[in-house]
């Protein structure tokens, strides 16, 4: 797992990563992954940088932007070491139908968090079949 369980400490990762890179300091590898997704997301770059504390409800139709971008980070790691087993090349498969690799991400966002909401609510490991499947029919 890249991150821990606390959720300020993963919002402060994210706002020190962008002070990084908007002082232009060198950034480590895991950081670079990080700028890299809040770059292709302007809409959130006023979250990194204001009230870490902040609660995005979904019943206000409020998207969090810090689940929104973790997805991304945890879709490219799964690509990147192809686990579960098969999701590079659907990733692959879908990057060239969607658009591109940002497009084929966003697609596979809600198939991702449907499949972690349910293993969290069942206090059970992810299903990768049926996240997978879920994916395949994309």
């Amino acid at each position: 797992m890249i991150f821990g369980q606390d959720r300020s400490e993963l919002r402060e990762m994210y706002a020190d990563a962008w002070q990084k890179r908007c002082d232009e300091k060198v950034l480590t590898p895991l950081e670079a992954q990080i700028v890299a997704v809040i770059e292709e997301h302007s809409e959130y770059q006023d979250a990194i940088t204001g009230d870490l504390d902040r609660d995005f409800d979904v019943e206000d139709g409020k998207t969090n932007p810090f689940l929104h971008m973790g997805l991304h980070l945890g879709i490219r790691e799964q690509v990147a070491t192809n686990r579960p087993s098969g999701i590079a090349m659907i990733f692959q498969k879908l990057a060239e139908r969607a658009g591109g690799p940002h497009d084929a991400e966003h697609r596979m966002i809600d198939c991702l968090a449907e499949t972690l909401w349910e293993a969290q609510s069942q206090n059970r490991p992810p299903d990768e079949a049926l996240y997978l499947e879920r994916l395949r029919q994309l």
